[in-house]
């Protein structure tokens, strides 16, 4: 449609006109001239009245003044800097018990030192799911690092939910578009959603309970204290804040962190392996400069990360042609103005077209290639914070993703630790299938299964 129509054009959703920007330049007029005027998001709809605590999920809440503040808090309870290096040993344990656990299952499946087979999705989930729950409600799902038979069945079952949920989030509904026709609950999505949305607050209650008690148990200001901790003691006189029941504002933004976290990063993981996979020669430069500069005879830790400048390039390369929500989050302008040299009125919604910003031929030669070298080269200069607008995975502007330091550097280390410590091959002859599922996230359909075989001294797996 873009092809066809232009860098900006609008379609009719129902009764709701929508414009989809696919153009870099507008898009920086959008988020910088105009920001203030589309930085809210639509607030009628099905999945945020269902899902989102009718709003109280701050990633879903209009813009104003309780946007604000729970985005403050967030930013700096756990996503400032000091905050990233407190929690630190959190990152590197789990993903050396990940890797240790792998190890084991190596070592368990084979006694001539071949290949194994790994589903590698979930055992990225896994990994991050046990590393953002640890950060944020201070325990574990999954009693190791997500390979084998040893997984808890509650935390399998918590990690489908959040599957579900994140699915439902990018589901279509009817009612979103012809409001008089909801309650007919075509597909039946919202029942779904009712029945998810019920699982999760089951479980969030369980945390918020298990925290408050806590809290009444221990006064010791010298605790280490998890981000529900902090949510806890922030609203610790408090019944409601902006018109919402305070404890439904600290499950809230605990699901929004957990599911921001772990489905994000899972994504772009699984996709970086896929492009890996089907690049020899990018995984063979890659593997180089993880031996050049760590070597074989140790773990890799976050202060090395600085020295593995391909890998990011890498990172950045993934998010380029697969950004995690290609048509990004919904947002509505709140005042009429001038896009594009278009005329926009307010209530309209807008979708940026991120995928085809990412691969437009004029800013980006050979578009649909993986080439992570152009990042050292012709793009050297542009990162994937918001700022540069030929590269905006996690938008830009107000609503940019308050993450993107933290979820890039658990990519880099992630991936980092897994390529340092395996060699892997493709199973098969074949390429490996990149069909994905767009939901609210862009997922790989089908598991990406891989064969991976240790290649550091066996040392390093049995200290981690």
């Amino acid at each position: 449609m873009a092809d066809k129509h232009g860098p900006i054009f609008t379609i009719k959703s129902g009764s709701k006109k929508t414009i989809i920007l696919s153009n870099w330049e507008i898009a920086k007029e959008c988020f910088t001239t105009n920001d203030l005027a589309v930085s809210t998001r639509p607030t009628k709809l099905v999945a945020n009245e269902n899902l989102s605590y009718n709003g109280a999920m701050f990633g879903f809440a209009p813009y104003g003044p309780y946007w604000r503040q729970i985005r403050k808090i967030v930013t700096l309870e756990l996503l400032s800097n000091r905050r990233i290096e407190q929690l630190s040993h959190i990152r590197v344990s789990e993903v050396q018990a990940s890797v240790k656990d792998l190890y084991s299952v190596w070592c368990n499946n084979n006694r001539n030192e071949e290949y194994v087979l790994v589903e590698m999705k979930n055992w990225f989930a896994k990994l991050i799911f046990n590393m953002v729950f640890r950060m944020l409600v201070g325990k574990r799902c999954f009693g190791f690092g997500g390979v084998g038979n040893n997984d808890d069945d509650k935390g399998n079952r918590c990690l489908e939910i959040i599957r579900e949920f994140m699915n439902l989030l990018g589901v279509f509904t009817v009612g979103d578009v012809v409001p008089f026709v909801r309650w007919l609950d075509f597909g039946g999505h919202e029942k779904a959603m009712k029945k998810t949305a019920k699982e999760l607050d089951e479980i969030l209650d369980e945390l918020l309970s298990e925290h408050r008690q806590k809290r009444r148990r221990s006064l010791d200001e010298n605790d280490e204290k998890d981000f529900m901790d902090v949510m806890v003691s922030v609203f610790d006189d408090a019944t409601r804040i902006d018109g919402f029941d305070a404890d439904n504002v600290i499950k809230a933004t605990t699901l929004a962190m957990i599911t921001g976290a772990t489905d994000t990063t899972t994504v772009t993981l699984t996709w970086a392996m896929c492009l890996l996979l089907r690049n020899p020669h990018t995984l063979r430069k890659a593997k180089e400069e993880l031996h050049t500069q760590i070597g074989k005879e140790r773990c890799i830790l976050e202060s090395d990360l600085s020295k593995l400048p391909y890998l990011q390039a890498i990172i950045k390369e993934t998010l380029r042609l697969y950004p995690p929500s290609p048509l990004g989050v919904h947002r509505e302008f709140t005042e009429d103005c001038i896009l594009g040299g278009y005329q926009i009125e307010k209530g309209t919604r807008l979708i940026t077209n991120l995928w085809k910003i990412h691969t437009d031929s004029c800013v980006w030669s050979d578009p649909l290639e993986f080439k992570p070298e152009r990042f050292h080269t012709t793009h050297k200069n542009i990162d994937v914070k918001g700022h540069n607008f030929e590269l905006l995975p996690f938008g830009s502007g107000r609503r940019v993703c308050p993450a993107i330091s933290f979820g890039f550097q658990m990519v880099h280390f992630i991936l980092a630790n897994f390529l340092h410590s395996f060699e892997i091959l493709n199973p098969s002859p074949e390429l490996v299938d990149i069909d994905g599922t767009l939901g609210i996230n862009h997922v790989k359909t089908t598991p990406l299964e891989i064969l991976v075989k240790p290649c550091l001294i066996p040392n390093c797996y049995e200290t981690m």
